[in-house]
């Protein structure tokens, strides 16, 4: 069962992350031939100030 983990800033609209998630699955069955009901996707949403660009937090940083 190939399980891939996204980790990201939140701020993300569910939309954008329900077409992450089907384009990562699609490559993923097609690339691995695996079955569609075995792929699994997880995201991990962090808040801009527990990320950090550099030396400094996401929120610092202007993202």
């Amino acid at each position: 069962m190939p399980i891939i983990q996204v980790n990201m800033i939140e701020g993300r609209t569910d939309e954008q992350k329900e077409a992450l998630i089907a384009a990562i699955a699609t490559a993923v069955i097609e690339t691995l031939d695996a079955p569609e009901e075995s792929v699994r996707v997880m995201i991990q949403e962090y808040e801009k100030r527990h990320f950090g660009i550099g030396k400094l937090p996401a929120h610092k940083a202007g993202r």
